[in-house]
């Protein structure tokens, strides 16, 4: 807002600068006389003003948006939102529940709707069902790309056996997902 009001300032400022400058050189004259033109002589020795505006402040430029994680969104795509699964299991592997909540936030008000209490404390049930060696499996685990299914353009599939990581996950131990584009990210919501 403040910059906004120097902005202002700066341009009403202008303007009167202007209309000075252009204004009629006696005010008493005739509005309907013409204004009587400087002499030659007048002219070389002062050069006619031309009001310039220079911005006092820098232009203001739009950030991208970011998710509550400070990341930016990731792009409407099948890869997209393969990165965006990869972001949620190495922050399982890391037991980031912030990261975690953040990602499956729909999938877990689900949930929380349905009994099993807020994201923050059903994560952290889960958190102890990873064995330490799954956990640090999911740390570098990564996605196979061929195994995941596109459904619509806002909607991916991510089964189980697209992971790929140096411990095993099964069915019972990860289970299979639905990506779904909503406000301009990837979010689980089954």
């Amino acid at each position: 807002m403040r910059t906004r009001a120097m902005v202002n300032v700066a341009v009403s400022a202008c303007v009167a600068l202007v209309a000075c400058a252009c204004g009629p050189e006696n005010p008493k004259e005739d509005a309907g006389a013409k204004p009587s033109r400087p002499s030659a002589s007048t002219q070389a020795e002062e050069p006619p003003v031309t009001p310039s505006i220079t911005p006092s402040a820098p232009a203001r430029t739009e950030k991208p948006p970011t998710t509550s994680t400070g990341e930016l969104p990731s792009p409407k795509t099948k890869e997209g939102a393969i990165r965006r699964y990869e972001q949620y299991l190495h922050a399982l592997g890391h037991e980031d529940i912030d990261t975690v909540c953040e990602v499956a936030g729909p999938a877990a008000k689900q949930a929380e709707d349905q009994g099993l209490g807020p994201c923050t404390s059903t994560y952290t049930a889960v958190f102890q069902m990873i064995s330490p060696a799954q956990k640090k499996a999911l740390q570098t685990a990564t996605v196979d790309p061929r195994r995941v299914a596109v459904r619509t353009p806002g909607k991916v599939e991510m089964p189980v056996e697209a992971v790929r990581a140096s411990a095993t996950f099964s069915e019972s131990d990860l289970g299979d997902y639905t990506l779904e584009y909503l406000r301009n990210e990837w979010y689980i919501t089954d």
